[in-house]
């Protein structure tokens, strides 16, 4: 158990087929808070050479998701921005950490920084989820 979310979930959240694709690595999970890490590989690139916005954004929504359903709660975006602040080369290993600003009955409010290993700012976001009050356990998988 990573700081009282059950393994369960933890493991649930590690599980996600897209994420283990891109290889995003989730490091740190505590209620209301997730670090997820993802090395920028060629094939993430853009036209023009950098970290496509894309990649950006799928490192930043994950831990934002992660963060969100570490209540235990089912929780689904409705509504992530994004503000890119620097580029991200291939090689770059980035660091999502997205943190639980207010947590309501129905809605939870977060932050999300994306960063290079050196504490560039790559991309600031916020998010909003609602929260369905439905046990996240009922949507497993079997």
């Amino acid at each position: 158990m990573e700081q009282d979310v059950p393994e369960s979930l933890v493991a649930k959240f590690r599980s996600d087929p897209f994420l283990r694709y891109l290889g995003v690595r989730i490091t740190e999970v505590r209620r209301g808070y997730c670090r997820a890490e993802m090395k920028v590989g060629g094939d993430m690139l853009n036209f023009h050479g950098v970290a496509h916005g894309g990649a950006i954004f799928t490192l930043a929504d994950a831990a934002f998701a992660v963060a969100s359903n570490s209540h235990g709660t089912r929780a689904v975006a409705l509504m992530m921005d994004i503000a890119f602040r620097h580029p991200a080369m291939e090689g770059d290993e980035l660091v999502a950490e997205a943190t639980e600003t207010s947590l309501g009955r129905r809605t939870a409010l977060y932050y999300i920084t994306v960063r290079k290993t050196d504490g560039t700012l790559v991309a600031s976001c916020q998010g909003m989820v609602f929260r369905s009050g439905e046990s996240i356990e009922n949507t497993t998988k079997e």
